[in-house]
């Protein structure tokens, strides 16, 4: 019988144990009566249950049993006494029963008793409540008596319902840790072929239990040391010295089972987080194996264009996004399972370290893989994009050799060879880039079966490399043509420098030959003092006269290489209709100039040569000298060539030049007419001696 089943009743206080003894050390079982009458159903309950709580030892010493009457009538009283015998016959071994102050029929009372006391089995005496300490002694007596014996009934009741509850808390706690931790052991026997039950736990908590049990055995372990409030020794009550052992060892077997249970939850905590490691493990493999696989198997195109490529590059991203998902939970379960190998526990670690082991090989595979195909399209983003740049250059050479060559002269055509060169260059430097890029890409794509998980990627890497040299042979080819098309213009544009050449050197040539017959009209006018001096300059006029020739003959050289080399180029030579005219116009100019010259110059030899010869002192023929005919001719030498002097250069078209300036045609003149003097002057000499010795 428990006490909160019956707990009304209890409170009413019919019957109660003060902790006080008699003299034999047996326990007091008081029954306060009143005015009211009592249901006698009821202190038969609250007598059973009070009579449930001592011991078998204690029950052995017998009970006093105090029955206060003294507000209540006889007929209650020797009802009350007379329930004891069916209650409790064998335990009673002495009945009190306080008489009120009021005057009792004592010849019946007494003879009442006496009379049943062989058939009650206990004494019955009546007493007043000032004799009770006659049996009784006054500290194991309640104050109600005269005693010094506290109780508080509502306080004993309360701790019995705390102490009850705690009792049947912890021994069906302990029942369901045993039945946990003995499942458990069960389990481990038959080596973990099946765990307990994860929703088998206890119906309450055992921390909460565990802290009610120490308080409430604080408190009756404090209630037996310390006095009451009063300060008056006070002994505890038979029950409170009977609980504190049981509470004790309920606690011991609690704290051992919870101890076990702890351990049991532990295990079963580390087994669960292992389970759900292995879950997510399994989530995480199998999805990197499967869907994350066929993903990159998908992918094994590398475009065929700087936007294809990108293209590719954008979906390859998304993926590594989903991937980084997955990779995300590898690194927390990582941090899981190196925090329970640190734990230390033997029996998990080879399958701990298969797991992690597991998971890092099937992550770091596909994350080699994420980062191969990453490496392969950002390989192809360049190659395209060499490519696409070797394109535009061709396109761009092949533009500017596709336009015609109009030069406006040799440095410009140098220029735009040499930019044409450098054009040249720049596509070998890229095709170059092109082949390289093409290589490392090649090279890429052979490796790419390593890790296509059996895949038969053959195919799919034939159509990368087909394409891949595809482009290289295409670009080599269109280089190729331009090379040969450049070797082309190279060799015209060398021809159209050598054209203008030409053509600069054949204009040069008629402004030196100007040059050299305004020279020979501005400068070459002397004829020279004697016969001599005029041969002198005869011989330099005819080298002068050959230095022209030569330039002439160069001039007709280059005109004749601008026409064969128009003839090569398939143009007209702008210059060949103006430079040849003006060329064939001077050279007409300095021969009629320079023939003219050697006419005066060969008069003026002549002249100088018969005068030299006349005005000789001693002539070797004097009878040549006499002839008159030599003196007339050299007279009419004389003559024609001052004339000759007066006389301008006149050129085909009409046009006059005259050889130096009238000063020195003058001084020239001036010359002759001495000359001319002294011959006549011998004349007249050779004619009239006579006068030649009058005059000495």
């Amino acid at each position: 019988m428990e006490a909160s089943v019956i707990l009304p009743i209890l409170k009413k206080k019919l019957a109660f144990l003060s902790g006080g003894k008699d003299r034999r050390s047996g326990l007091i079982l008081t029954i306060p009566l009143c005015l009211e009458q009592t249901n006698m159903d009821e202190l038969s309950v609250t007598l059973d249950y009070l009579l449930s709580i001592p011991s078998e030892k204690c029950k052995a010493r017998g009970f006093t049993v105090i029955v206060d009457g003294r507000k209540s009538q006889w007929n209650v009283v020797k009802t009350v006494v007379l329930m004891l015998q069916n209650v409790v016959p064998a335990e009673v071994s002495l009945v009190c029963v306080v008489k009120p102050d009021e005057f009792w029929d004592k010849k019946v009372t007494h003879f009442c008793f006496w009379k049943e006391k062989d058939r009650l089995g206990f004494e019955v005496i009546l007493v007043s409540a000032n004799k009770l300490t006659r049996y009784i002694e006054p500290c194991q007596l309640t104050e109600d008596f005269g005693g010094s014996l506290t109780y508080d009934h509502m306080d004993w009741l309360n701790k019995r319902l705390v102490f009850e509850k705690f009792t049947k808390e912890s021994t069906s706690l302990l029942d369901e840790l045993a039945l946990i931790n003995n499942g458990s052991d069960k389990g481990n026997q038959q080596e973990k072929e099946r765990s307990v039950d994860l929703n088998f736990l206890p119906s309450v908590d055992p921390e909460t239990v565990l802290q009610t049990g120490h308080e409430l055995l604080s408190e009756l372990q404090q209630r037996r040391f310390n006095g009451s409030d009063g300060g008056v020794s006070w002994s505890p009550m038979d029950d409170e010295l009977l609980a504190q052992p049981q509470v004790m060892k309920l606690l011991d077997s609690l704290r051992e089972q919870y101890t076990r249970y702890q351990e049991v939850c532990r295990q079963r905590s580390k087994r669960t987080q292992l389970e759900e490691i292995q879950q997510k493990v399994m989530q995480v493999v199998n999805w990197l194996e499967g869907p994350g696989s066929e993903q990159l198997r998908a992918q094994w195109g590398i475009g065929d264009s700087i936007r294809a490529s990108q293209a590719l590059q954008q979906k390859h991203e998304e993926i590594e996004s989903q991937h980084s998902e997955w990779f995300a939970v590898y690194v927390e379960l990582n941090q899981q399972i190196a925090a329970l190998l640190n734990a230390g526990d033997e029996e998990d670690l080879v399958e701990l370290k298969s797991l992690q082991q597991q998971l890092s090989d099937v992550c770091y595979r596909q994350a080699s893989q994420l980062e191969f195909r990453q490496n392969l399209l950002q390989a192809a983003l360049e190659f395209h994009g060499v490519a696409q740049d070797l394109s535009q250059q061709l396109d761009g050479l092949l533009g500017m050799l596709c336009v015609d060559v109009a030069p406006a002269d040799g440095a410009s055509i140098q220029q735009t060879l040499k930019l044409l060169e450098e054009k040249l260059k720049s596509v070998d430097v890229g095709l170059q880039g092109l082949r390289e890029k093409g290589q490392g890409l090649l090279d890429q794509i052979s490796n790419q079966a390593s890790w296509a998980y059996g895949k038969d990627v053959t195919i799919e890497n034939k159509e990368n490399v087909d394409h891949i040299q595809g482009v290289m042979e295409d670009m080599q080819l269109r280089k190729q043509r331009c090379e040969d098309m450049v070797d082309v213009r190279r060799l015209k544009m060398l021809q159209m420098v050598q054209l203008f050449k030409c053509e600069e050197d054949a204009a040069q040539a008629v402004e030196w030959l100007s040059e050299l017959l305004d020279a020979l009209l501005k400068t070459h006018i002397r004829l020279g003092d004697d016969s001599q001096e005029t041969k002198v300059l005869l011989e330099k006029h005819r080298k002068f006269v050959d230095v022209a020739q030569s330039t002439y003959d160069y001039g007709r050289q280059l005109l004749q290489a601008t026409v064969v080399l128009c003839q090569s180029l398939r143009c007209t030579s702008r210059s060949s209709g103006d430079t040849l005219p003006r060329l064939n116009r001077v050279w007409k100019q300095f021969t009629i100039a320079s023939e003219e010259r050697v006419h005066r110059l060969e008069m003026a030899i002549a002249f100088h040569s018969n005068a030299e010869k006349i005005l000789q002192d001693c002539p070797e023929e004097p009878e040549a000298i006499n002839d008159e005919e030599q003196f007339d001719e050299i007279e009419a030498v004389g003559k024609s060539l001052l004339d000759r002097l007066t006389v301008p250069v006149i050129y085909p078209d009409g046009t006059e030049q005259y050889f130096g300036s009238p000063s020195d045609m003058a001084s020239t003149a001036e010359h002759i007419r001495d000359r001319m003097k002294l011959v006549s002057l011998k004349r007249q000499q050779l004619r009239h001696p006579e006068m030649v010795t009058s005059e000495s």
